[in-house]
């Protein structure tokens, strides 16, 4: 954990023989890069989906009627 916090918060490369064996990154930086990446995957989406005809719902269309389960006795 000494050289993780040596880095001061910022990421490091955990080296072996002179090669990187893995990168040390802290979890608010971990998080921030997943949440860049599920923006770029959202983003990307919409864009496929750019000038595809819109289709007008309202909430009661997307309800599932619920089932009543049978009384038990």
């Amino acid at each position: 954990m000494g050289t993780v916090n040596a880095g001061e918060g910022a990421p490091i490369a955990i080296l072996n023989r002179n090669e990187p064996a893995f990168y040390c990154n802290p979890a608010q930086t971990y998080e921030a890069m997943l949440n860049r990446l599920e923006d770029l995957e959202l983003n990307a989406i919409a864009d496929a989906r750019q000038g595809q005809p819109e289709i007008e719902v309202t909430l009661d269309d997307l309800t599932v009627p619920r089932r009543r389960l049978p009384n038990v006795d």
